[in-house]
């Protein structure tokens, strides 16, 4: 119990900015098995960004209290994710070798590629959001959260790591670690989905795999795997994308609905 317990703060140190206690640290041991534990650190952040946005909308407008909920996500992660997604969109669109793609990547600048595809990304993701029930989005934001990091920690049983140096801190999260922890981690990414009360929301299961696979080609196609941006980019994607699923799938209910 105590090793399982040190291996969830472990995630909770390195992929968000939440305090924990001391005696955690980056051991590489610890911090590949806590990979299992990523989506559960979706549900916490994602419930953080609900909780401020069911606590901003008593007071703000729904469009203020969202830009607060976002804000608050980021805040917690320390933009990790947003920072990958830049990285990306940096890497891929100024890039035309995998050396080249790399070493873009890795410059802690951004470039325009970059900070078109961040505004971009929130503009998406904040009119989704808007266009919900305010009754809808707490529940939204959990599920997002959990269910986005599961699919881009899945890189890590089904694709190869694309850099060859040491230099990188998610090294030590790119060893492939026992695939039981593929199965907690689905557990944890999956559970939030029951707060739907309807077995129609598996459906989104659908656009994000499709979307995985098609990331994966392509990740493999132009650097021959994947790299740490390349989950947290594959986060923010998967992330906006349930939110379209679920605007598509809440029409055809409706539609099924009407017409029966």
């Amino acid at each position: 119990m105590k090793k399982e317990i040190r291996i969830f703060f472990t995630a909770l140190m390195f992929y968000t900015r939440i305090p924990c206690p001391k005696w955690v640290d980056h051991s590489e041991e610890y911090l590949n098995k806590a990979t299992r534990y990523l989506p559960l650190v979706g549900i916490i952040v994602g419930s953080i960004s609900a909780f401020v946005f069911y606590a901003a909308h008593f007071l703000f407008p729904q469009t203020v209290s969202l830009i607060l909920a976002l804000l608050a996500g980021i805040l917690v992660t320390g933009a990790f994710h947003e920072d990958g997604l830049a990285d990306v969109c940096d890497g891929f669109g100024g890039g035309w070798t995998k050396e080249k793609i790399l070493l873009i990547m890795k410059d802690s600048r951004i470039g325009a590629y970059g900070a078109i595809g961040l505004i971009l990304l929130f503009g998406l993701k904040f009119s989704l959001l808007a266009s919900f029930q305010p009754g809808q989005i707490p529940v939204l934001l959990i599920a997002a959260h959990a269910l986005s990091r599961f699919v881009a920690l899945t890189f890590i049983f089904t694709h190869t790591y694309a850099r060859d140096d040491d230099s990188s801190k998610t090294k030590p999260v790119a060893q492939k670690p026992h695939i039981s922890n593929l199965f907690i981690a689905a557990f944890f990414g999956l559970a939030p989905l029951l707060l739907f009360g309807t077995p129609w929301i598996l459906l989104v299961l659908i656009p994000l795999f499709l979307m995985k696979v098609y990331l994966g080609w392509y990740f493999k196609k132009w650097i021959g795997g994947y790299t740490g941006d390349c989950l947290g980019a594959t986060q923010q994607i998967c992330e906006v994308l349930f939110y379209l699923s679920f605007v598509v799938l809440a029409k055809i209910i409706l539609s099924i609905w009407k017409f029966s």
